[in-house]
């Protein structure tokens, strides 16, 4: 299960990344994911699990 911690430091991540690029776009879709990580800090614990996505590798060639 994720912690609270792991979104906090994510979200501090993407906010500092959008402040240092000079690209506007770039900027708002960082600071969108970091609002995003937030609201999943906002949320009770219990919606905190993740569950990896169930990927299958590419065929060998």
């Amino acid at each position: 299960m994720i912690g609270k911690p792991y979104f906090v430091r994510q979200a501090a991540i993407l906010f500092g990344i959008a402040k240092a690029t000079k690209d506007p776009k770039i900027s708002a879709a960082l600071m969108d994911k970091a609002a995003d990580l937030k609201s999943k800090v906002d949320e009770p614990a219990a919606t905190l699990d993740i569950t990896p996505l169930d990927i299958e590798p590419p065929p060998a060639t």
